[in-house]
């Protein structure tokens, strides 16, 4: 579980963009590349060994669809990116990319998908789209969180909203933050309190918390 002694203090710059990866893609970058390669490797061996007992097309084109489908997968998540500037979260991934403004958000929700690793995030929508940002992931004794300038930033411009519910799920956020900040247990972090809500009531594996059940985050 990613932990912070305390909130950033120093002053910084709201205009810049900040990543909002949960996952920071150099974390998995050389594994990505390791696949690729090794996926390369057989490849052109099983195409070596095709060709050698048939027509050699038929062996770059056995080879082709063993290696080139799970090198250009892995190559291809290499360019994932999630950034947030001004108020506007752009999710690069693969070959397109696609964003919100939060300022001009028409829906807020919390979403919870729960497993044996269980998934908090935030899905905001705009006039011309909707985006999931994952703000934590938990297992039953730790996790991962989303670092603490995205998760500011992130409070930020969801209260430049209009919406109660952006404005609640800032709250949620910005009390995350104060949990993180004096090293508080998962019990007392309230994207922690968000999925043992959904646990303890069986829900469905991805349900939307109610305003309600946002709200109650905050007890």
């Amino acid at each position: 579980m990613s932990s912070h002694a305390s909130e950033p203090s120093l002053a910084r710059d709201d205009t810049a963009p900040v990543s909002l990866d949960l996952v920071p893609i150099e974390l998995i970058a050389p594994r990505l590349k390791r696949v690729a390669a090794i996926a390369v490797l057989i490849g052109v061996v099983v195409g070596v060994i095709v060709g050698f007992f048939g027509p050699v097309w038929v062996g770059v084109t056995v080879g082709a669809v063993i290696a080139v489908p799970t090198a250009a997968s892995a190559l291809l998540t290499l360019r994932r990116r999630v950034t947030l500037q001004t108020g506007r979260i752009r999710s690069t991934g693969g070959l397109r990319s696609r964003h919100v403004d939060v300022t001009r958000a028409v829906a807020a929700e919390l979403v919870v998908r729960s497993a044996r690793v269980s998934e908090v995030s935030v899905r905001i929508t705009d006039p011309d789209g909707s985006l999931a940002i994952p703000l934590a992931l938990y297992t039953t004794d730790g996790g991962r969180e989303l670092e603490i300038l995205g998760l500011r930033r992130l409070a930020d411009a969801l209260t430049t909203s209009e919406l109660v519910p952006a404005a609640a799920i800032a709250s949620v956020l910005i009390e995350q933050l104060r949990a993180e900040a004096r090293g508080a247990g998962l019990p007392e972090r309230p994207l922690f309190r968000a999925v043992e809500l959904v646990r303890s009531e069986g829900r469905v594996p991805t349900t939307t918390l109610t305003d309600h059940e946002v709200a109650a985050l905050l007890d």
